[in-house]
């Protein structure tokens, strides 16, 4: 159930990087290409979780991608709001 899952998201989180990226293609906001980026890292991160087997202990340095993905969308909001 939890393989079901991570693959839900992966899917998800791929859909949306990618129209990210579509809206950035079209506008050239960097706005947009952040958050593609930053949904790009959560992919990595949920296929990595996925990937890995062991135990929940050694996951645990996995989420600081989810942490980098989280400040690239804050810094992004910051960036556009400050222009």
């Amino acid at each position: 159930m939890s393989l079901l899952l991570s693959g839900m998201l992966i899917s998800a989180y791929s859909v949306i990087a990618l129209f990210f990226l579509r809206f950035w293609a079209t506008s050239r906001d960097r706005l947009f290409l952040l958050f593609a980026a930053a949904f790009a890292i959560l992919v990595i991160q949920r296929v990595a979780i996925a990937a890995t087997r062991d135990l929940m202990e050694s996951q645990a340095p996995l989420y600081l991608l989810r942490f980098i993905a989280f400040v690239v969308i804050i810094f992004a909001i910051v960036d556009k709001n400050r222009r």
